[in-house]
């Protein structure tokens, strides 16, 4: 039997509400999968992957949807400090899942810079991208400023993050 999976990627530099807007909206897949990048392609500084997928984790066990899961694929995937790119996970994860359909899903604003990701024309023929706004106007930089100003964070993401994020300093950003 085919499965639907959506692949869900973000740098979750933490998750926020915002993400979990957009995930819930995506109930009529099977299989949702959360990817933490590994080493961004924009070269954007974030917390240690490992510390990430954490907090991920947490974030799942939060959302409430049974669908959604962590998926390491760009850790297994990496070489060296190089970036992952998004051909590479879809191509990566079509060879593990073979009878899968996926679907990449991707926010407006990267939507609207589409063609500028590496094979964007042989992603688009082999894949369906699905652009999803999120519904809540919540981004992780909201989250990390609030956080360095120590103001309460508990309106922006799930119970245990929020409380890893504010109780654990290997969740503390630079």
């Amino acid at each position: 039997m085919t499965q639907s999976i959506a692949v869900f990627g973000s740098a979750f530099n933490p998750p926020s509400l915002g993400h979990l807007s957009v995930l819930k909206r995506l109930t009529r897949f099977d299989r949702v999968l959360l990817l933490p990048s590994y080493s961004h392609a924009w070269g954007k500084k974030m917390l240690d992957y490992d510390a990430r997928c954490e907090l991920v984790s947490a974030f799942i066990d939060d959302s409430g949807l049974t669908n959604l899961e962590l998926c390491r694929i760009e850790e297994a995937i990496a070489t060296g400090d190089e970036a992952i790119t998004t051909y590479a996970v879809l191509t990566e994860l079509q060879k593990r899942i073979s009878d899968a359909e996926i679907t990449f899903v991707i926010g407006p604003d990267n939507f609207a810079h589409f063609h500028k990701f590496y094979k964007s024309e042989e992603i688009t023929a082999a894949w369906q991208v699905l652009a999803c706004p999120e519904t809540l106007k919540i981004r992780s930089t909201l989250i990390r400023d609030r956080l360095a100003s120590s103001c309460s964070i508990s309106h922006l993401t799930t119970k245990k993050v929020a409380t890893m994020l504010v109780d654990e300093s290997r969740f503390k950003f630079e």
